[in-house]
């Protein structure tokens, strides 16, 4: 009678059942991992070619977080200073420090800063900046505190769970438009004028786009 299985099938057979019986502690782990910080890349500290201090600029000598990220008003991308920017101060002060050579560099060469991502999305995530900046999200509701960080790190996990936590229930991660660079902006209460406010605005804009629908950030 002819063999029915190869030499192997037991072995395959083996490793099947394991693997099966197996397969809901692995989707355990994979559903824990998923909101760690090893995937989602939160706390991640970012090496850069100049190791910026938000604690000092936007912290100690209170520059406005717009000073650098120019475009945060008005585009998609927050953008990153330009060596023109940074020379504007260091033209003047810490001119010969050893750690703003590349800047000194970049400026003599007329080759641009390259500034490493610190907060990732996938390439087929849609995020407006001036969206939400110009709509009542505070910069620290999806970056902290900076004022705080000497070296800048991912502050929130930034899953797609995370921003529907958010889009299902705007109306309390929002605050009135002077708050908006503020290091704790949710730490004082909103007037319920202010308040009332918010409310209607959002109101007009679930009439033109849910929040929730997924080409809102998928297109």
């Amino acid at each position: 009678m002819a063999q029915l299985f190869r030499p192997g099938a037991n072995s395959v057979a083996r490793t099947a059942l394991v693997l099966l019986l197996l397969s809901p502690l692995l989707l355990v782990l994979v559903l824990i991992l998923q909101h760690t910080g090893t995937i989602t890349g939160q706390d991640r500290f970012v090496e850069q070619a100049v190791p910026f201090s938000h604690k000092h600029h936007a912290g100690e000598l209170g520059i406005d977080c717009r000073f650098c990220h120019v475009g945060v008003e008005t585009g998609a991308k927050a953008t990153v200073p330009t060596t023109e920017v940074c020379m504007t101060c260091h033209s003047q002060i810490w001119t010969n420090a050893q750690m703003l050579a590349p800047v000194r560099n970049s400026l003599a060469t007329g080759t641009p800063l390259v500034w490493s991502r610190v907060n990732r999305l996938p390439g087929y995530v849609y995020f407006d900046h001036h969206v939400h900046v110009r709509n009542g999200v505070p910069c620290a509701a999806c970056h902290g505190d900076l004022r705080e960080m000497p070296l800048t790190a991912q502050a929130t996990p930034m899953t797609m769970q995370w921003c529907l936590d958010c889009h299902r229930d705007p109306a309390k991660r929002l605050v009135p438009q002077d708050r908006i660079t503020w290091s704790h902006p949710y730490d004082a209460p909103i007037p319920d004028d202010e308040f009332q406010r918010i409310h209607a605005h959002l109101l007009g804009v679930e009439r033109s786009r849910k929040l929730t629908d997924c080409s809102t950030c998928h297109r």
